[in-house]
This record gives structure tokens, sequence and C-alpha cells, in this order.
């Protein structure tokens, strides 16, 4: 047999390969592209499991994903997400809005355990207590990352809560060390969409990221600016009614007040106001001549 025959196999094989994931890409809506790194395989084989009914997950070479998307004929500018398959990848194939599924792949991350080099997700915080570990050399590594220690009841206790990284620092090898003997987990593992496409626009990793904290604080801003001006301007909904009626009473019942207009809610107000204003009318009376002041009962 020669070469030429011995390849047409694989050739065959990866030609039908393009042209199942091209059809794929076609029948989807939006079209994906994730980073497998720091994925663990039992991870991937849960988070598919979860998502199936969602979102279609599969491995491929990137060559194998470029010849695919050259094939696409109903995606026009697919071919922009090319330059994010750099790397290792896993395609994602949906019909889901990106940013539901951008917030669906962030709530499925893990929390593992810090190697050398990885960036932490969060502020790495260690917190004081006992460690639970003998007096040793573990108390010269907890000291090289910054954690002050004592020796009680024949364990190695952390003297007061400490940042020993910050969100985004690189973790080294030393930290990760300690890190890992003390338990706490430091990195997020899972997968991070790197690209999507979507009705013609490529939409990157910074887009799809989602401050949902921020923007539900942005929500109440905006929400209480509208409110604020709708009883500004009297402007009626089904929100604002109540209180402007209730605006709208008091204005009147202080209007009727002060214009001394009497009704069955006004009349008690309006001569208690009149008999205030009297009094008061008498005291600066008598602080002039005290024999001129009227005499008032009660």
């Amino acid at each position: 047999m020669t070469t030429t025959e011995t390849m047409k196999p694989a050739i065959q094989q990866k030609t039908k390969e393009v042209e199942e994931i091209s059809a794929l890409i076609s029948q989807y809506k939006n079209f994906g592209v994730a980073d497998l790194q720091k994925v663990r395989a039992t991870q991937l084989q849960e988070l598919k499991k979860k998502l199936k009914k969602d979102v279609y997950m599969k491995v491929i070479k990137n060559t194998i994903i470029k010849r695919a998307l050259a094939q696409v004929k109903n995606k026009q500018g697919i071919e922009k997400i090319d330059p994010h398959l750099a790397g290792s990848n896993i395609i994602l194939l949906t019909n889901l809005n990106p940013f539901k599924l951008a917030l669906l792949l962030e709530k499925n991350k893990v929390k593992i355990s810090a190697k050398a080099g990885d960036k932490a997700a969060q502020d790495v915080i260690v917190s004081a207590g006992n460690t639970g570990m003998p007096p040793g050399p573990i108390i010269s590594q907890l000291g090289a990352v910054g954690l002050a220690t004592r020796i009680e009841s024949g364990s190695v206790w952390i003297n007061k809560d400490t940042v020993v990284a910050k969100k985004g620092d690189i973790i080294n090898e030393r930290l990760a060390s300690v890190l890992s003997k003390l338990g706490i987990k430091p990195v997020e593992a899972g997968l991070t969409i790197k690209a999507m496409y979507d009705d013609g626009v490529i939409l990157t990793q910074e887009q799809l990221h989602l401050d949902l904290e921020a923007i539900r604080k942005d929500i109440e801003t905006a929400y209480s600016y509208a409110f604020n001006l709708s009883i500004a301007a009297a402007y009626p909904t089904p929100t604002t009614t109540p209180l402007l009626l209730q605006k709208a009473h008091t204005d009147a019942y202080k209007l009727a007040i002060y214009a001394g207009i009497p009704t069955k809610e006004t009349i008690k107000d309006i001569v208690r106001k009149a008999y205030q204003e009297m009094k008061s009318l008498s005291d600066a009376i008598a602080k002039k001549d005290p024999n001129a002041a009227p005499k008032l009962a009660g």
C-alpha cells in the first residue's frame, strides 16, 4: 500500500469531520469558542450533562474549526472569530442569548487549589485561627508569605486575618504550597468564553462579562431618579399615583389652612392656628405694654 493510499482514510475522516461541524454551526443561532485551560475532564463532562438541553459542546482542533467556519454560508462575518482560536478550545453551539450563556458558565465555575503561575480569582484572605498543624517548618513557611503566627495548645495559630494576594495577582510557588496546606482554593476553574458570534457580531470575553451587582445598582438608581421626577412633575403612573394623591391632599389641606378656608377637616386646625397667632400677638403686646395686653382664656 502506498503512502498516498494510507493517507486517504485520514483525509476522508478530517473532511467528514469538517462537514459535520460546518453543518452543526449552520443549525444553531450562535457559535462560540471557550478556553479549556484549567478545566478538568470530570468537570467538563458534568457541565456538558447539565447544559446539554441548551448548549452543544465539543472539543475540536483549531484547524478543523477554521475549515468548518470557512464552509458556513449562512452566517456572515463568522470568520472574524478566527483570531480567538489560539490555544486549547472547545466550541459552543447554542440558541441562547450569549450573555445568558456567559452567566450560566460563570455560575458553574468551581474553586480549585492554586499552582505556581495561577491568577487569584478574588482577594485571597487567610483567616485568623488554628491551622491544626503542629509546630515545625510550617511556621517559617507561613511567615514567608506574611502570616504572623503563634504556638498555642500544641498547634500553630494565625494571629489575624491577612490578605496574602489581591484579585488578579499571580500566585507564586511558595504561596501556592501554603494555601494548599491550609485548604484554601483561590483559583476558579471552568469554561470562559473567548469569543461568541451573534447575528453578524463578534462579542469578546470582556464584552460578555456582566457585573450583575453594578447593573442592579444602576437600575435601582435609575428607578429612584425616574420615580422622583414623576412625583416632581405630577406624572401619574400605577406606582406614583397613590403618593401623588397623598401629596395633593396634603398640599390642598395646607393651602386651606393658610387661606382660612373652613371645611369639616380643616376647621379645627384653622381655629387652632388663629388662636396661636392671637396668643403670639398678645405676648408681643405684653412685652411692650403689660397693661395693654388683653386677657386670654386657657
